[in-house]
């Protein structure tokens, strides 16, 4: 039976409209994204086929389109709408970082940074450049390597930050294995960049390590 010949208030988009998007779940919301099902099928069955293709909206938003097409009902125009949709909230939340000090939002840089580089199946290390009021100049993704590893070199993240005329510096780096623990080489890195930043007055206000839907904060957790 398709959803408009559900009862009203089960309907997914009638119910995001009246609780708010936090009541639903997964499968609706992305029901809600896909607007129409298959024969057969429903958009909440069609959104829990994606869920088992891939195992985690995680695995869904970094698929490639070959990947995201294999689920029955899915091609290039949804693979587009759902890219844009994601590109629209990582602009969103980098204006907010823009317009307001990094500290006073940690909540939304944690957020862009899930969004940012949560999904990459490679380490990516990438900095966060702000002005003197902590507000964002702009991101950089400077490293990237293997599942396991990537290689940072503190000159060229001191060359970026004069180039970017930075105040003070995010790090982020993801761990593509899943844990959010932070390596004996992790906090070393940070104290060398630090050191390295000092030299040309730029502080360095965090460290964040994203794996999954966790983020690990240095400076919550006295790492700093």
């Amino acid at each position: 039976m398709g959803i408009n010949h559900w009862p009203e208030d089960q309907r997914p988009r009638e119910r995001l409209i009246k609780y708010g998007a936090s009541a639903l779940s997964d499968a609706e919301l992305l029901s809600v994204f896909l607007r129409v099902g298959v024969k057969g099928k429903s958009a909440v069955d069609l959104g829990r086929d994606m869920l088992l293709q891939f195992g985690s909206l995680r695995a869904l938003f970094s698929a490639n389109l070959k990947e995201f097409a294999q689920v029955h009902g899915l091609g290039s125009a949804k693979y587009a709408q759902l890219q844009a949709v994601l590109e629209l909230a990582k602009r969103s939340i980098s204006e907010e970082l823009e317009t307001t000090s990094s500290l006073s939002s940690p909540q939304a840089v944690k957020q862009y940074l899930q969004l940012q580089i949560g999904n990459k199946q490679y380490e990516s290390f990438v900095v966060l450049f702000l002005d003197v009021k902590n507000r964002l100049i702009a991101a950089q993704e400077l490293f990237r390597g293997s599942l396991s590893h990537a290689s940072v070199y503190p000159r060229e993240v001191v060359k970026s930050a004069l180039a970017q005329n930075a105040a003070s510096i995010i790090l982020a780096h993801n761990h593509p294995s899943g844990s959010p623990e932070p390596s004996q080489a992790d906090i070393s890195l940070t104290q060398n960049l630090k050191s390295a930043l000092a030299l040309v007055d730029i502080r360095v206000l965090d460290h964040f390590i994203v794996a999954n839907n966790t983020v690990h904060s240095f400076a919550e957790h006295g790492q700093m």
